[in-house]
């Protein structure tokens, strides 16, 4: 599964596919995914760098 992050409220999810609607702040969102393809995660599934714009 693909660690998901909301680019508005940086709510994160684990899901196949991002849905239409953030499920945190109820706004359609674009969403990034923000999975660790790095051994620099130290065993995290997402990349703490990746943030959402707060």
């Amino acid at each position: 599964m693909v660690s998901w992050l909301c680019d508005k409220c940086g709510y994160t999810f684990k899901a196949d596919a991002p849905p239409e609607v953030c499920p945190s702040c109820k706004s359609d969102c674009s969403f990034v995914d923000n999975t660790c393809y790095t051994p620099d995660c130290a065993g995290e599934p997402f990349d703490p760098q990746i943030k959402g714009e707060k």
